[in-house]
């Protein structure tokens, strides 16, 4: 819940000191992210219940187009080496932008290895437990405090 990694390392839609919660809205784009380097390795998925406000949804090519970027520049695959050369990928730039302008976090298609134009992921750059930003996470049962 805390973005922590995220903000530690930086991902395709946040920089480096940017807390951002990356989650999926399927349990199979959930297990495809988790293990995009090979062979599946032991995971725990956890569900959110969700509130949120002000998201930027990446399938609205006007929309997309109107921020300068396109469903490839989305996708593409050297956002890392872009953030180690630039310090920053165009794709954190983006990103940045729309936190600035007010969005919460966006909505966009998994590039997983396997996944298709339906396998969605919601990042977060703002949660809380209250709206308009509102993310719970359910554990009922408290497994995961054992």
């Amino acid at each position: 819940m805390s973005g922590r990694g995220a903000e530690l390392y930086g991902g395709r839609f946040n920089r480096k000191g940017t807390p951002a919660l990356y989650t999926c809205l399927t349990v199979m784009t959930a297990l495809r992210e988790a293990n995009q380097a090979g062979s599946l390795q032991p995971t725990t998925l956890i569900s959110y219940e969700a509130d949120i406000e002000h998201v930027f949804d990446t399938r609205d090519p006007a929309a997309l187009l109107a921020q300068g970027m396109t469903p490839s520049s989305l996708a593409d695959p050297t956002w890392r080496d872009q953030m180690k050369t630039t310090g920053e990928a165009s794709t954190q730039t983006f990103a940045n932008n729309l936190m600035v302008m007010g969005y919460h976090g966006l909505l966009v298609r998994s590039f997983a290895p396997g996944a298709n134009d339906e396998d969605l992921n919601l990042v977060l750059w703002k949660w809380g437990s209250t709206p308009p930003s509102r993310l719970v996470l359910v554990d009922d049962e408290k497994r995961l405090s054992r």
